[in-house]
């Protein structure tokens, strides 16, 4: 029987994945709060932090109770470079509310570092991790329990990142925005996630650009390639919460929809449940989301999981799993819903509703 919370004995990351538990990772924060008014797309910087605290607050909480026991700080793009005198304000703020939420619940706080614009213009490494060291200095003095470097498109600058973060002495993940056609500069995705677990990464995955069908693509080459090089990592994937089949190798980014058209092409909780047993299925441990992914696809991912997990997540309550929830609806052919419940929803085609709606695009770049 599945308890109705999670147990509240709070165990490390790694203790978490080597006892084979399912982590499930909180959604996206800048294109979400993009959308309610708090943060201005460009350099996708996270003042909001300390502008409006009270915001990045309540989506931690939401993506809390929708399953999520990983709180990861808002610090995408919060180095020096990107907000010069207001990085360190940011970065703890960020810790702050991180572990205010965290601490309701089961989670754990993940201090978060990103790619640097200094890494594509002169690649100087001392200089690229210079900055990821001020980040990582905020993180060890508020104690987040583990680090994440994420979206990088260079193996290169991934590993200087995974370098700097393993000087913390706490575990390190470390996720690629790639796709299966691999970084950059052509360095595959198998051959990425060896560099990556070589340089000290414990967990290993991609986050960002690529839909789920696509990252779980290149989930399954990273782990091939780990297999093949005899290595073991426990593996992490993050995708958006968008379908992207038509995207060149700079994924979302380069289609004309970005940013502010993506909605017909956002995934729906039944895609998202789907993706979560898949990513099971292929041996990820830690699921979670990125852009696009707001707390209903992360409660789908708790649900869906939750035989494995032992437990529902807080927001379920409010949720009947397969559409159990319409039986009460007045009208008889959407109770019908609820009888053939998970092949009604699972088989479901959704249209987009958008008369003159190309089925794909074509990218910019």
């Amino acid at each position: 029987k599945l308890e109705a919370l999670s147990p509240q004995t709070k165990y490390g990351i790694l203790e978490r994945l080597e006892s084979g538990e399912v982590v499930v990772g909180d959604g996206g924060f800048l294109v979400t709060l993009e959308k309610r008014g708090y943060v201005k797309a460009g350099l996708w910087t996270p003042e909001v932090v300390v502008e409006h605290p009270e915001a990045v607050g309540q989506l931690h909480m939401e993506f809390l109770r929708a399953g999520a026991n990983v709180m990861q700080t808002f610090t995408f793009s919060a180095s020096e470079e990107k907000l010069e005198s207001k990085w360190k304000d940011v970065n703890a703020a960020a810790c702050d509310l991180a572990r205010e939420v965290a601490d309701k619940g089961d989670a754990l706080v993940a201090g978060g570092i990103c790619q640097t614009a200094i890494y594509k213009q002169d690649a100087d490494e001392a200089r690229v991790k210079r900055l990821f060291r001020l980040q990582v200095e905020v993180f060890a003095r508020k104690n987040v329990d583990f680090l994440i470097a994420e979206y990088f498109e260079h193996a290169e600058e991934a590993v200087w990142a995974v370098e700097v973060l393993k000087e913390s002495g706490k575990p390190v993940a470390a996720t690629m925005c790639i796709g299966p056609e691999g970084d950059k500069n052509d360095i595959t995705p198998g051959e990425c996630a060896v560099k990556l677990v070589k340089a000290g990464a414990s967990i290993v995955g991609v986050n960002c650009r690529f839909g789920p069908g696509i990252s779980l693509k290149t989930m399954k080459l990273m782990k091939e390639g780990l297999q093949a090089a005899g290595l073991k990592a426990h593996l992490m994937v993050q995708s958006l919460g968008f379908h992207t089949p038509d995207c060149g190798k700079g994924g979302f980014v380069d289609l004309p929809e970005y940013p502010f058209g993506l909605e017909p092409r956002t995934a729906t909780r039944w895609d998202i449940q789907k993706y979560a047993r898949e990513a099971y299925n292929l041996g990820v441990r830690y699921i979670g989301g990125c852009c696009g992914f707001e707390p209903y696809h992360i409660r789908a991912i708790a649900e869906e999981l939750a035989p494995e997990r032992g437990f529902w997540p807080a927001a379920s309550d409010k949720h009947g799993i397969w559409g159990t929830g319409l039986n009460m609806h007045t009208k008889p052919w959407i109770r019908a819903r609820h009888r053939a419940r998970r092949e009604y929803w699972e088989n479901l085609l959704p249209a987009s509703g958008r008369p003159f709606c190309p089925s794909l695009s074509k990218p910019d770049s």
